[in-house]
């Protein structure tokens, strides 16, 4: 009896062992407002950012990664349903109607401001394949019973619900999901150690970690300290503000303290995780030199991330991949690694199991963004010359192809053709020169809008004074 009461339970604690080892952890540390060009792998010769980079050595980085959109609700809402922004409806933060209503042609598309509860998440997916998930800062995708973390497969929610950015990053924080530290204590620092806690606490089952940071966002905010050795240093290409930096530096050391968790508790090797920011860097602090553009617009600048893959034993080391690559991808990747069938789940993505394990590349024909809105510049604005007709942005669709990236202006029509490889830059139009090319991508991108039923704005705003130039 005590051999057959042994065999038993030597074979529960086997199994355990077993599904744990044969389900990877999960985590996507996403940060807010973080630049193409604001990581020192990417070049930047102001921005310190040793954890970033060691982590490209010790992983992979990937030179053609996207965000969904230019700004962050929509790329948090594609990256939790894993579809395009048309099928879930959120196109912007908050009012489609931004700027002046006398500068704005058309009256833009109805904006969802959260991802509607009967969409399966990331989350719940990975839930079904028997994940304990955890949310810790910024959610941006609804607060209520039916929209926040928790309503949308989260078993733990830290700080996160409807707001789009803190009131402040050092305590009392005024965060009704987030209980205040002592006096003085910054918010990065603090979302960190409940990262690690939970990771600590859950280190004998699958995880999914969704580290969704409130940095680098405004309000541009830092410890005195790491700001004062940025105060004497030299800019590089309009990289030159000391608080921004600090909050980088910060932000980089709560990378390196989650990597360094995952060694001392011997999960990194059965642990990806991925770095990747929403959209662009806010061009009111930094700029993304050679690319165009910056949060907010549909340059390159405005959704071009940085991006890099981490599993040690499994994802070879310092390797880079060039294949293009999106948020929505995420939800089939993981969902895939997890033992389950992202088929089963209505995804607009691809998984990336290939790239990661190095057995071969996506077959996909192109990517595409939406966005029907408006968003205005802001003060300060670093490179004025990007702005569209003095907007960030109007309502447009793009898609990239191959070498190939075309804009497509609702307001006037017009049409923008950049080859990317020998242009990155976006500085040479070549709509006209290039007509085949132009009407091939343009054909792509009306019948990707057919498919996923995408708005395009075509009412005229009868409040419209200014006349394009």
């Amino acid at each position: 009896m005590r051999k057959l009461v042994f065999f038993i339970y030597t074979t529960v604690i086997f199994s355990a062992c077993t599904i744990k080892a044969e389900k990877p952890n999960f985590i996507i540390f996403l940060v807010d407002d973080l630049g193409w060009k604001d990581v020192g792998y990417m070049g930047s010769k102001y921005y310190e950012t040793p954890n970033i980079d060691q982590m490209t050595r010790e992983g992979m980085r990937f030179t053609n990664a996207y965000a969904n959109a230019p700004n962050c609700a929509p790329t948090r809402a594609c990256l939790m349903s894993g579809m395009y922004s048309p099928r879930h409806g959120v196109y912007t933060v908050g009012n489609p109607a931004r700027g002046k209503s006398e500068n704005r042609m058309l009256i833009p598309s109805p904006n969802n401001t959260e991802l509607d509860g009967s969409f399966v998440t990331l989350a719940e997916a990975l839930k079904e394949n028997g994940y304990t998930n955890c949310h810790v800062g910024k959610w941006h995708l609804g607060a209520d019973e039916k929209t926040s973390p928790q309503a949308q497969g989260f078993d733990v929610n830290i700080g996160g619900n409807h707001a789009g950015h803190p009131r402040s990053y050092f305590s009392p924080y005024k965060n009704p999901n987030l209980v205040d530290g002592p006096e003085g204590e910054y918010l990065t620092d603090r979302l960190t150690d409940e990262a690690l806690n939970f990771i600590e606490k859950n280190k004998e089952v699958p995880f999914f970690l969704y580290f969704a940071h409130y940095a680098v966002h405004t309000p541009i905010q830092a410890k005195a300290d790491i700001t004062a050795k940025y105060k004497n240093k030299a800019g590089d290409n309009g990289q030159d503000n000391p608080v921004y930096a600090a909050m980088i530096e910060s932000t980089d050391q709560s990378l390196g303290r989650v990597l360094k968790k995952l060694k001392d508790l011997d999960l990194d090797k059965n642990t990806i995780v991925i770095f990747f920011s929403d959209n662009g860097g806010y061009g009111g602090v930094t700029t993304h030199y050679p690319l165009k553009g910056s949060k907010g617009m549909m340059y390159e600048g405005g959704f071009r991330e940085p991006m890099i893959a981490w599993w040690p034993g499994k994802i070879k080391p310092d390797t880079k991949s060039d294949e293009v690559v999106i948020g929505i991808d995420f939800y089939s990747t993981f969902v895939e690694l997890a033992g389950g069938d992202p088929k089963k789940y209505q995804t607009d993505g691809e998984s990336l199991v290939p790239i990661l394990l190095n057995e071969g590349s996506i077959e996909r024909d192109a990517i595409y963004w939406h966005f029907p809105a408006y968003l205005q510049s802001y003060k300060g604005i670093k490179n004025p010359g990007d702005l569209v007709r003095g907007w960030r942005a109007v309502p447009s669709s793009a898609i990239r192809k191959g070498d190939w990236k075309l804009i497509e202006d609702f307001e006037d029509g017009s049409l923008q053709l950049y080859n990317l490889k020998k242009d990155i830059s976006e500085s040479k139009n070549l709509a006209e020169a290039m007509p085949e090319k132009r009407k091939e991508l343009l054909e792509n991108l009306r019948n990707w809008r057919e498919e996923v039923h995408a708005p395009v704005p075509k009412e005229k705003n009868p409040d419209y004074q200014k006349t394009i130039d």
